[in-house]
């Protein structure tokens, strides 16, 4: 597969050939087929990606991003990393994160190693892939948060990465901190499709992009790694994209250094006892107890409280299954006590999305049909 993507997405970035559409997999391609329809002219002579959103909230969207967006977007990260590299391809090709890896290698002349995901992530495929990096450069990959837990609890070896990007989903605490005590030279990202993947790097914005928190703690992301509006959907654009800015569907706020710390989707949000609870801010607390392989953290309706914070979670064993007074200790000192679980669920894997986020609407159908 890429031996045919890789000089196409050369072409599109140097205006020589057409933007492309990278297609999902499986029953998803159907609907962002007809979404985004590749039979109707390109929106804009400058679009060089027509990226698919994950679909997690609605319909398929269609992001258009420009080559001027990518190859800003593939700078900033080199200049904010220390230098161009080589990279080690670990994510899917039809998301933006893995899109983007393939930008910067292009850029950077230099040929990434590629993991075949086609029966899903190995290890041992990647520590392989690994040891087949050329020397005398530096070595970049990009992972999810999934992607780096399973790979530090086989005793994978990444201190010999100069730089570990992690995003797609919330980085608990203590997978961050076992990290970094491993010796991985982490980075963890923020961004989405609208912005050419991550331009947030530890909370600090890649050179040439905004960060502003609207009233209430929408963020909003500006710059040239901002897209210039979705596929066929004039209305939708006008929505997410302000005066050249990226209105997103998140909350944040300022940490007292100064960085962006991104508590959870807006739409996202329980409302517990009168309390506005963040899930991916839950999400990210219960993930760091020794027990939670995996978490998602929804609402349910509640006679006394109007929703209630549900844990469900992947128990790392199934012998030990934190109940959900041990959940709620252990987030206690983190979390205010409208946000703390009052009902734990465990599955034995937890739907995930391509992106590596949980997938949310399987998660409640689950709780809705159990069986």
């Amino acid at each position: 597969m890429l031996t045919s993507l890789v000089p196409a997405l050369a072409a599109a970035l140097d205006g020589a050939g057409p933007a492309l559409l990278p297609l999902p997999t499986g029953g998803r391609r159907g609907p962002v087929v007809e979404a985004l329809d590749p039979s109707q002219p390109l929106d804009r002579d400058d679009v060089a990606l027509v990226v698919p959103t994950s679909g997690s909230t609605g319909e398929p969207k269609g992001t258009l991003l420009t080559s001027a967006a990518l190859r800003h977007s593939a700078a900033a990260t080199h200049d904010r990393l220390g230098g161009p590299g080589q990279w080690l391809l670990a994510l899917p090709v039809t998301h933006v994160a893995g899109l983007t890896v393939l930008v910067r290698s292009l850029l950077a002349r230099t040929r990434p190693e590629v993991l075949d995901l086609y029966s899903g992530f190995s290890v041992a495929d990647f520590v392989a892939a690994t040891a087949r990096l050329a020397p005398g450069v530096r070595h970049y990959t990009s992972l999810v948060p999934t992607q780096l837990r399973r790979l530090l609890d086989a005793g994978a070896d990444l201190s010999t990465y100069d730089g570990v990007l992690v995003g797609g989903a919330a980085l608990a605490p203590a997978l961050h901190d076992a990290a970094v005590a491993a010796g991985v030279r982490l980075v963890t990202t923020y961004g989405m499709s609208e912005t050419c993947g991550g331009c947030v790097y530890d909370g600090v914005p890649l050179d040439g992009v905004s960060v502003r928190l609207r009233p209430g703690g929408r963020v909003e992301l500006g710059g040239p790694v901002v897209f210039v509006g979705y596929r066929l959907r004039p209305d939708l654009t006008a929505e997410a994209l302000v005066d050249g800015r990226h209105v997103t569907q998140d909350l944040g706020r300022w940490a007292p250094d100064g960085r962006l710390e991104v508590l959870g989707r807006a739409d996202d949000v329980i409302v517990s006892g009168g309390v506005n609870v963040p899930a991916a801010m839950v999400e990210r607390v219960l993930s760091g107890h020794p027990g939670v392989a995996a978490c998602a953290v929804v609402g349910r309706a509640d006679e006394e409280w109007g929703e209630r914070v549900v844990a469900v979670v992947q128990p790392v064993d199934w012998a030990a299954v934190p109940s959900v007074d041990e959940l709620r200790a252990f987030a206690a000192p983190l979390l205010e006590a409208a946000a703390l679980p009052r009902e734990v669920v465990a599955l034995g894997l937890l739907p995930v999305l391509g992106s590596g986020k949980p997938d949310k609407a399987a998660v409640r159908a689950i709780l809705r049909d159990p069986a």
